[in-house]
């Protein structure tokens, strides 16, 4: 089992695959934290929600929040 990158709010993360926007970011924000997870596009700035696994599944990088 792989281990959990640690994440905050305001922390920016990379996804396996780019938002299906304009800008084609793969590039997102941390918006909020709980048993679900909503993460802002840098590029568009749609927000999107997903269960925890579900983003810890698609989660590459995490770059710490500023």
């Amino acid at each position: 089992m792989k281990p959990v990158p640690s994440y905050q709010l305001g922390s920016q993360v990379e996804m396996k695959k780019p938002h299906p926007c304009l800008q084609r970011s793969a590039l997102f924000e941390v918006v909020k934290i709980g048993a679900d997870i909503k993460i802002k596009c840098l590029g568009c700035g749609t927000i999107l929600m997903m269960t925890r696994d579900h983003f810890n599944h698609r989660l590459k990088k995490v770059f710490p929040a500023k």
